[in-house]
């Protein structure tokens, strides 16, 4: 059974308000606390706080169309800065605790496939545009229609998809499974380790962290998560102060020479909506605005689907409290990434460690958002958590956000193979958005195909058709003439 306590096992008396924080949060209404909330809020921090590092590495490894790099210092202020107000943002309006970032995958589109055709400030404006649209997509109700239309089931298979795919992310980042090198000429995409067995001091730390979390959220210690996280970071670097340790990946363990470093605004407001257009050809940049809006509009949707199923906060109809306040400022966030040069932000999926540490509240967001403020100024003291010390959570709520399978019927073919393709395609993909395509697509055609094409939403055939085009969207770009 998950630590995390489901709506319907809640007691029925709602507890009172102890103040117009706690009223206005609904904190002790959904069964949490202040403490719950603080740990959650930090949890959530330190399992994505190396976003502070690896946004500006692949942004800044990107080049323009005239072969202008974007600064380091500068693109860490705006990462910072855009993920501290929009996941605040996020808590104050939306209330649920869902930290909002830069988004990984959309970062590298924006790097490695816009920028190359246009200026930085114009593919930071394309940025914009799609924010904006998928904001009007919200205003419209079409976005939350979109999630209704989807069957309860699927988001479940959705949720428990995500807990694999965040697992993953933990094995990797931590260097326990590595990608096999294609020289090897092997079919085996993944191994244990670098070489096919654990070596070196950061995949030990991994190690010692995973048991010291499963160990503590098998005796319900409250904290567990980011007791783990901590006395994890404090033992690596113990470890890189007395052992030969070749790499920690993103983030070496190291007391700080300097605590505080003085933020660079040089990026804010560098963007130019319509340049792209004029660049890169009228078909070429709407195929690249549509790319950026379906994986945002999807991974978004996932998340927060699975976040709030973990949190117990769905009601009986699978509905997210607030949807329509949620879904407009994922959307602004967006909007708010291109206008800070950041890339497109969204919710993220890291915010299932503060839920497993007890948050349900935008309340913890409040924490997160502070830590993100002030690691504009402590960017040093707050970037020495290395990921093998933070990738345990990641596992940890893999296992918590997996136990959503047993919603699953998996004796009804018509919604368990969507579901299993839903869960298998997320890991498998390394992408939030083409599992759910999957899990689409699948059903609309299952559905079909033993007559029962009437019960599908109409809003499902149509989003089942443009996860076709994406799916497609080589040989389409190819018969458009766009390659």
């Amino acid at each position: 059974m998950s630590q995390t306590q489901k709506a319907d096992q809640r007691p029925g008396a709602v507890p009172p308000a102890r103040n117009g924080v706690d009223r206005y949060f609904a904190i002790s209404a959904r069964g949490s606390g202040f403490g719950r909330e603080i740990r959650g809020g930090f949890a959530t921090f330190f399992t994505m706080a190396y976003i502070l590092v690896l946004n500006p590495i692949i942004l800044g490894s990107g080049e323009d169309k005239y072969h202008h790099h974007l600064d380091t210092g500068q693109l860490v202020t705006a990462t910072a800065l855009v993920a501290c107000v929009m996941t605040i943002v996020m808590g104050v309006g939306g209330n649920l605790p869902l930290a909002i970032a830069a988004g990984l995958g959309l970062n590298a589109v924006v790097a490695f496939q816009l920028a190359p055709l246009m200026t930085w400030s114009d593919a930071m404006g394309l940025v914009v545009l799609e924010g904006v649209v998928i904001c009007l997509l919200v205003l419209t109700g079409l976005r939350k229609a979109i999630m209704d239309a989807i069957p309860h089931q699927l988001k479940q298979a959705i949720g428990v998809g995500i807990g694999l795919f965040i697992a993953f992310i933990g094995f990797v980042d931590a260097g326990f499974v590595s990608r096999v090198p294609d020289a090897a000429h092997t079919t085996v995409p993944v191994q244990l380790g670098a070489t096919g067995r654990l070596t070196g001091w950061p995949v030990l730390v991994f190690c010692l962290g995973v048991l010291l979390t499963i160990a503590l959220l098998a005796r319900k210690v409250k904290g567990a998560i980011l007791i783990s996280i901590v006395t994890m970071t404090v033992v690596a670097i113990a470890i890189d102060a007395v052992a030969d340790v070749k790499s920690w990946g993103l983030t070496t363990p190291k007391v700080p020479d300097k605590i505080v470093a003085a933020p660079d605004f040089g990026l804010i407001g560098h963007f130019d909506l319509f340049g792209g257009f004029a660049k890169a050809g009228v078909l070429t940049t709407v195929l690249l605005v549509f790319t950026l809006i379906l994986s945002d509009f999807f991974d978004a949707m996932g998340t927060i689907v699975g976040i709030s199923a973990e949190a117990g906060l769905l009601d009986a109809r699978g509905q997210v409290p607030g949807i329509g306040r949620v879904l407009f400022i994922d959307g602004a966030a967006a909007v708010a990434g291109g206008l800070g040069s950041a890339s497109s932000n969204t919710a993220y999926i890291e915010s299932a460690a503060g839920v497993g540490e007890g948050a349900r509240t935008g309340f913890a967001n409040l924490v997160t958002g502070a830590l993100f403020g002030l690691a504009l100024f402590l960017t040093p003291l707050l970037t020495i958590v290395p990921l093998q010390a933070a990738a345990p959570a990641l596992i940890a709520v893999g296992f918590l956000m997996m136990t959503h399978v047993k919603h699953i019927d998996w004796d009804d073919y018509e919604i368990a193979v969507p579901a299993f393709l839903t869960i298998a395609a997320m890991p498998f993909t390394y992408s939030i958005t083409d599992g759910i395509g999957a899990g689409f697509v699948s059903y609309v055609v299952i559905k079909t195909a033993v007559g029962k094409a009437k019960e599908v939403n109409w809003l499902l055939w149509g989003v089942s058709a443009l996860f076709l085009v994406y799916f497609a969207i080589d040989p389409v770009e190819q018969l458009l003439g766009v390659k």
